[in-house]
């Protein structure tokens, strides 16, 4: 019996709009894969000299994956944004380790000529990475793995707001109480779902987002945007309180497949004494967990000590440089790192202090 081998095609496509069916079907797994995201992302999350690259590998007319990259300002890498949690090739279901092993060393054959090419906001533990990365070796490029964010998370399978809060720290739970038993009982909680009413919302989180303590947007049409396309998605939940009519706390969160993450969330300075953030969180909450039964609360981006009270859970997310050490760029990304390496063992260890 004659086996013949297939060879797996990349073809780079520019814009969403011009991605054939057979890839635009891989979009949606989760929140950071949709088309809407994407859109977000391609349209008001990109430096202005930098553009997106869909790389779609296709083997025997079989769509196997949508690889979503960018180009130029800051090098290549992934397509990804100061917003983003999570990334990952956009993969066909039912592909094996030897599929995806193949599929490595093809798209480490398309990244080999950069020098260097960046990935980030990665699960360090999905089951794609190690088979793929494993290809890449084998075409010539050498992985070099950092640590990248934290991300703070919660597990609310069956879980309703009662016994939720009773599993947070004790001073959380009586500032919850305190707070917005005083705040409340002058002021109104709003959710917005839907793109009803949606223009006067975003108005009112911008309001009070420029009243906050947050630094101005890297990129401030992102938000807004996205905020649009989660609410065609019907995904899209942003509340707002306003004391006597006024907006003194906004946060933004994506609803999808009882996984429920917080975007963005600001209050105004002016009312801090209220605690309005804290009050808008416990309501949002509240919410996701009574009304929608979420499996799971995600806090988004990095280590802000707030985020362990309300959560209590921690994972890495990674990133990988994908080096041709015979390019100058990709030896010298390897000789940093190793430097890093070098660094880091020879830090002296604090060691803790005996009671």
């Amino acid at each position: 019996m004659l086996l013949v081998r297939v060879e797996v095609g990349l073809a780079t496509f520019g814009s969403i709009d011009t991605l054939p069916a057979e890839a635009l079907a891989l979009f949606g797994g989760d929140a950071f894969s949709t088309l809407g995201w994407y859109r977000t992302v391609a349209e008001a999350g990109m430096a202005s000299r930098a553009q997106p690259v869909f790389l779609v590998a296709m083997q025997d007319s079989r769509c196997l994956a949508v690889f979503p990259m960018r180009d130029g300002a800051g090098g290549f890498g992934c397509l990804t944004t100061p917003y983003s949690c999570l990334w990952h090739p956009l993969l066909a279901p039912g592909l094996d380790a030897g599929a995806l092993r193949g599929l490595g060393e093809r798209f480490g054959r398309f990244c080999r000529p950069r020098g260097v090419t960046r990935l980030e906001a990665i699960d360090a533990d999905a089951p794609w990475v190690e088979p793929l990365l494993a290809g890449v070796r084998g075409a010539g490029l050498t992985p070099l793995r950092f640590a990248h964010f934290g991300n703070w998370f919660c597990r609310t399978q069956g879980l309703g707001w009662a016994e939720y809060v009773r599993q947070r720290p004790g001073k959380l739970r009586e500032s919850i109480r305190r707070r917005t038993r005083k705040l409340m009982a002058d002021a109104a909680f709003v959710l917005i779902d839907g793109l009803r009413d949606l223009d006067a919302a975003l108005a009112e989180y911008a309001t009070v987002y420029d009243r906050s303590w947050k630094a101005p947007e890297p990129f401030a049409a992102f938000n807004p945007a996205l905020m649009r396309a989660c609410a065609a998605e019907g995904t899209l939940r942003l509340g707002i309180v306003r004391h006597q009519g006024r907006p003194i706390a906004a946060q933004f969160w994506i609803v999808r497949d009882g996984w429920a993450g917080v975007q963005k969330l600001a209050h105004d300075e002016a009312a801090q004494a209220w605690a309005p953030g804290t009050v808008l969180t416990g309501l949002m909450i509240r919410h996701l967990l009574d009304e929608e039964h979420v499996a799971e609360l995600d806090f988004g981006r990095g280590d802000d000590g707030y985020k362990q009270d309300w959560t209590g859970m921690r994972r890495q997310r990674s990133g990988v440089l994908l080096a041709n050490p015979w390019r100058f760029s990709g030896f010298a990304a390897m000789a940093r790192h190793r430097a890093g390496e070098l660094a880091a063992r020879r830090a002296p260890r604090v060691r803790p202090e005996r009671g």
